[in-house]
């Protein structure tokens, strides 16, 4: 059986490799969606976030011992704790200014950090070992998917919409988007919004560091390996709707998957489909497709 030519087999195991692309975009453009859409603040940092959550992992491992299952919790957190201590030290001074002085900061900040990183660890890759739990593959039919893969995918989806359930459907998640409208009539109530706020980037910072771990496995640990999916992951934030969580997460996976096909049917054309779909989608609703117009 063909559709459009390709045969089945290629298409679905290109549609389930781009879903592995997918759940990486969906997860790092849920962290900026997050910070974006409660803190106003383009963080063009992300990407070395990612890469200090992946290094971080690595490090772990190679100097300490730590495996996988450790690096996954504890990576995260100190790269929470370095957002913490950004937020606290630069960001807090930009807040009511128009968002390009953050996103020259933070753009600023990832260029120190990759430098410094290169100085340190050089260009060259690192590999890191995919734990012993998830080694191996599972046969679908139409393709082998080795079983990380498929556990980066269904890991991605349940933080994802943890995260969306959070912000959307909790207590919680009311004050934070309450303290980004009225901050003065919400702290009136006895609410600490400097701490939401804090906590709100760290946590931002947590998710792409997240993302880095999962992707350790995968790619080749290097300083630099945020620089360039920074870039599409910004354009999967457009199209969803800048500070839209369920439009980051679904443009994300939707555009992992359409960039996979398009591997299929047009090579030539994976590397910038995702940016003409950007320029598409501006034209005709530039507040995105899940975003709300202004």
């Amino acid at each position: 059986m063909e559709i459009f030519g390709i045969p089945l087999q290629a298409f679905l195991s290109q549609l389930m490799l781009g879903l592995v692309n997918g759940a990486f975009y969906a997860l790092l453009s849920l962290g900026l969606a997050v910070i974006f859409g409660l803190l106003d603040i383009v963080n063009f940092a992300h990407g070395a976030l990612y890469m200090l959550g992946a290094l971080f992992a690595w490090l772990m491992l190679d100097s300490l011992g730590l495996n996988y299952w450790f690096a996954l919790v504890l990576a995260p957190l100190a790269v929470g704790v370095l957002g913490v201590v950004i937020e606290r030290t630069m960001l807090k001074r930009l807040y009511g200014l128009d968002p390009l002085y953050g996103l020259l900061l933070t753009f600023g900040l990832a260029l120190i950090l990759e430098g410094m990183l290169r100085e340190q660890f050089g260009s060259s890759g690192q590999s890191y070992p995919v734990p012993d739990l998830l080694q191996g593959s599972v046969n679908l039919g139409f393709m082998i998917l080795p079983i990380y893969r498929a556990w980066v995918v269904l890991f991605s989806l349940v933080v994802c919409l943890g995260t969306w359930w959070l912000i959307e459907r909790t207590r919680l998640g009311a004050y934070l988007r309450a303290g980004t409208e009225n901050a003065k009539l919400v702290q009136a109530f006895g609410v600490n919004v400097p701490l939401m706020v804090m906590l709100t980037y760290g946590a931002g910072a947590a998710l792409a560091a997240l993302a880095g771990v999962l992707a350790a496995p995968i790619v080749q640990v290097t300083p630099l390996m945020g620089s360039n999916l920074i870039i599409v992951v910004f354009a999967v934030v457009v199209i969803g709707g800048m500070g839209s969580i369920l439009g980051s997460v679904v443009t994300g996976l939707g555009l992992g998957m359409i960039e996979g096909l398009t591997r299929v049917f047009y090579p030539e054309a994976s590397n910038v489909v995702v940016f003409v779909i950007m320029a598409i989608v501006l034209m005709i609703r530039p507040a995105g497709l899940f975003g709300k117009e202004a």
